[in-house]
């Protein structure tokens, strides 16, 4: 069950300096603050910065709020997608996975227990 778009990743090569500029950009400190990825809560989605990928066009991921990431894995296969990022535990009981769809989108999933929705102003 797909419960809508929760997180965006960005791919960047300084972690400490993109989280100053986003810092400024969303004029708050991260929720989550970890030397493998920053997370921002910004109008009920998430923003986050990852230290490990390659920026630019085509280096960013959304994610899709799931309850059960392994389950949503396993039925986005069913339907044919493959896997492009394994299931993994990125710390604070949320899990991250990312398939490729039938035309080649990536289509990521987020199972984050501590995500909630603020109110959008």
């Amino acid at each position: 069950m797909i419960r809508g778009l929760r997180t965006v990743i960005y791919h960047v090569t300084d972690l400490a300096k993109a989280k100053a500029w986003y810092s400024q950009v969303l004029e708050k400190e991260p929720y989550f603050d970890q030397p493998f990825y920053v997370g921002y809560s910004v109008g009920g989605f998430e923003l986050g910065l990852i230290p490990d990928g390659t920026p630019g066009p085509g280096g960013t991921v959304a994610y899709w709020g799931v309850p059960d990431a392994a389950a949503a894995v396993q039925r986005l296969q069913a339907l044919g997608a493959t896997i492009r990022e394994p299931l993994q535990d990125v710390g604070g009981d949320i899990r991250v996975a990312a398939v490729a769809d039938p035309f080649g989108n990536t289509f990521g999933v987020i199972e984050n227990p501590h995500f909630s929705v603020e109110k959008v102003e």
